[in-house]
């Protein structure tokens, strides 16, 4: 009995699962039903409307700026050197590095007792050769009497002989008389030959009298100078830098003892790419003097100085490429040797060219410009120059276009979009198309139009016939004013 109930009582239970599962399946089929019969076509696709931000291309002309870093090096740099050995007896207070010395001031003395005694000698030696020169004159002179007096004699003795031989002649005289009297010319002029000997032995003692005092009075030269450069003296006003002695040293002879920089004569050097140097040069292949700035980071405040491009390195270097070109510095206040510093060039300036930040550039050479119908169109563009994060342009067609800022993955050719126009780096509120300009204006505009001598005439008589109108159109004034400066 017991088992015919759970019997029972099992078979009910399933069949009230099975009705169960049943009901569920009817309402899952109608739900399904339901849904299918409610749903309608999906409405069509729309295009996607981008906003985008734009500029006006304007062209203008530039002035591009060559950017690098540098070095700076003085241009007048002296190494002191001991001319003399010796011991170092005194130093000067201003003899340390980094110290501040003017021209003249007495730097480094060396002990100049022997160089003194040497001069001493050498002086004592000078009137030695000085009194030898005069006792060598007083010899000339007399050896000079001396032939003097000899020749007369000679004379005197050739009339009596010449005396003897008319008398003999005549028949006065005798034979032996004529030949006492040649006898006597003969030994007159024999002293004459021997007085012009002593004359020209005097001669040689003054010769060399006068050679050993030259030699004296350049051995007395060098030891004065010799002595001189016991002293070092500053050749001009600057900074000492790598002192290397102290004072009681020894120091031998071309020793180095410190470097002289004048910090008022500097300049630096920068290296450039082939390309920008030969932006650097002239239609005669020359250097230009183009401006240079540079500046320096220190301790959160820039020391700037400016200059001018001065010349080039003569060669490339080992293993370098590009140029290596200097830069005079005019007043580089702050700055000292081997200061690594930002060097900015000024290039020659570009005409025409449109200024566009670098993100409105594809790398294949094109911008998106906006066409008819907010449309965007691809146009290809020449790259001039990058400034850091702008670009210079020329392309055909691009002058006032209305240019993408920004490039996207999203953005291509043929994209719709929503303007949004920015002038400058703020978005541009609602400004008229015309200008109503003031006298003072109109007319320095009509002046710079007149004195351009880059304009066509044609150009200028239909730009001058728009600043003549009341109103005069808002890209005419922006355009005349940037190529103003203005």
């Amino acid at each position: 009995m017991r088992f015919l109930r759970q019997s029972m009582v099992g078979l009910f239970l399933a069949s009230v699962t099975l009705g169960l599962l049943i009901y569920a399946a009817q309402m899952v089929g109608g739900a399904i039903q339901a849904r299918m019969a409610d749903d309608r076509p999906a409405p069509p696709a729309r295009e996607r409307v981008f906003v985008v931000n734009l500029l006006t291309a304007v062209p203008s002309t530039e002035v591009p700026v060559l950017e690098t870093f540098g070095e700076i090096d003085a241009r007048r740099t002296l190494q002191l050197r001991a001319a003399v050995a010796g011991r170092i007896i005194d130093l000067s207070d201003s003899f340390e590095d980094g110290a501040t010395v003017r021209q003249g001031a007495v730097l480094v003395s060396v002990d100049p007792a022997e160089l003194q005694a040497a001069v001493d000698r050498l002086t004592a030696d000078l009137a030695d050769a000085k009194a030898e020169v005069r006792d060598a004159d007083r010899g000339l002179e007399l050896a000079l009497l001396d032939l003097g007096a000899a020749t007369q004699q000679a004379d005197l003795r050739q009339k009596a002989f010449r005396r003897q031989q008319d008398l003999a002649a005549r028949g006065v005289g005798t034979a032996a008389t004529v030949e006492t009297a040649e006898l006597a010319a003969a030994a007159a002029q024999a002293v004459v030959i021997t007085r012009r000997q002593s004359v020209t032995q005097a001669e040689a003692r003054i010769d060399q009298a006068a050679t050993r005092l030259a030699r004296a009075e350049i051995a007395l030269a060098e030891g004065n100078r010799n002595l001189a450069d016991t002293t070092i003296i500053a050749p001009f006003d600057g900074t000492l830098s790598d002192t290397l002695v102290v004072e009681g040293g020894l120091i031998a002879v071309n020793e180095r003892l410190a470097d002289l920089i004048d910090p008022t004569d500097l300049e630096v050097a920068f290296r450039v790419s082939t390309a920008q140097y030969a932006r650097l040069l002239d239609a005669n292949g020359v250097l230009i003097r183009a401006p240079v700035t540079v500046s320096l980071d220190a301790t959160g405040s820039d020391l700037t100085a400016d200059g001018v491009l001065s010349r080039v390195n003569a060669g490339a270097g080992e293993g370098q490429t590009g140029r290596l070109v200097f830069a005079r510095l005019e007043q580089p206040i702050g700055f000292r040797p081997g200061d690594f510093v930002t060097v900015r060039v000024q290039e020659p300036a570009l005409r025409d060219v449109v200024r566009l930040p670098a993100a409105a550039y594809d790398t294949a050479g094109h911008v998106l410009v906006l066409s008819g119908e907010d449309r965007l169109e691809k146009l290809s563009v020449e790259l001039v120059r990058r400034q850091g994060d702008d670009v210079l342009v020329r392309g055909r067609g691009l002058p006032q276009r209305e240019v993408v800022r920004e490039l996207s993955p999203l953005l291509g050719e043929g994209i719709a979009v929503r303007p949004v126009r920015i002038d400058g780096s703020q978005a541009a509120v609602s400004q008229p198309s015309v200008l109503a300009l003031t006298d003072e204006r109109r007319a320095k505009l009509v002046d710079f139009v007149k004195q351009d001598p880059e304009m066509p005439e044609a150009a200028k008589a239909r730009v001058l016939a728009q600043l003549a109108e009341e109103q005069v159109p808002r890209q005419v004034v922006d355009r005349i004013e940037r190529r103003m400066g203005g």
